[in-house]
């Protein structure tokens, strides 16, 4: 049964979260606060959003609980800031928000019927589809419209994933290697010529293409490429941890020591 007092209470506290952030923006508010802008608060909505997802990656639901709520403060306080411009209202972020849902739900809120989830995702694609025609958008219909500031890895595993709805894929994780051996070779010939410009775009090709490989192996590359870095910096204290217990310094050391030891702490603390 729906809990009313609870929706009741939810509808109070957000209102209270708005009248916060109305009154640090105030004459009489926070100097800091009321001197951001859309532009200065980029950097903190990134920010904001990856600590909620370190959060749920280490699995604390009460961090998540509290970064969920520092994420959703900065949006307000974001949708605030164009309400004083009147550019919009909170209330119609709120609104649109609300219809946009509605709408590309019809098997939840209308009479639409879907049996599995892809036909959901299916059915989303189409409905996103007609609101860019609707709007006259500039922009390709079937691989929408990314954002360019999501991190370079997960847009071209998105690029790939929407681009594969339509057949436009390898057919296996397998044939994807003679292609990687290809933007190797090109990466080689781009070193050996010494020419930057191309090296930085063979680069690109051979990122581009390892993030379709983990696509087709259901590999976030994104996710991957964190817990890889998380695993360098945990093995890399380790080792100076080793060095400094020897009461050595960095200069003192050559690459095959660095190597041995190294070598010594893969192998202890594999995971």
């Amino acid at each position: 049964m729906k809990d009313i007092k609870k929706d009741q209470e939810s509808g109070e506290l957000f209102t209270r979260l708005i009248e916060i952030v109305a009154r640090l923006r105030s004459p009489n508010g926070c100097p800091w606060d009321r001197k951001q802008t859309p532009e200065t608060l980029k950097k903190y909505v990134l920010e904001e959003a990856y600590e909620v997802i370190d959060a749920i990656e280490a699995n604390d639901p009460q961090e998540v609980c509290e970064e969920i709520g520092d994420a959703l403060f900065l949006l307000i306080f974001l949708a605030h800031i164009y309400e004083e411009k009147g550019d919009f209202t909170v209330s119609e972020v709120l609104r649109l928000c609300a219809e946009k849902m509605i709408r590309r739900h019809p098997h939840v809120f209308g009479e639409a019927a879907v049996s599995s989830a892809e036909e959901v995702i299916n059915q989303w694609q189409k409905i996103k589809a007609q609101e860019s025609k609707e709007k006259k958008k500039k922009r390709s219909k079937v691989l929408g419209n990314l954002p360019k500031t999501l991190p370079a890895l997960q847009r071209a595993f998105r690029v790939g994933e929407r681009a594969s709805r339509v057949g436009f894929d390898w057919s296996s994780a397998e044939e994807i290697f003679p292609k990687l051996e290809e933007e190797i070779s090109e990466l080689k010939e781009a070193i050996s010529g010494q020419d930057q410009k191309r090296i930085r775009e063979e680069i690109g090709d051979l990122l581009f293409t390892l993030a379709n490989l983990s696509r087709k192996l259901n590999v976030n590359p994104e996710e991957a490429l964190r817990e890889a870095v998380e695993k360098f910096i945990e093995r890399f204290i380790l080792m100076e941890k080793e060095f400094r217990n020897q009461g050595k310094e960095w200069q003192e050391l050559s690459i095959q020591e660095m190597d041995q030891v190294w070598e010594k702490i893969k192998s202890t603390f594999k995971h």
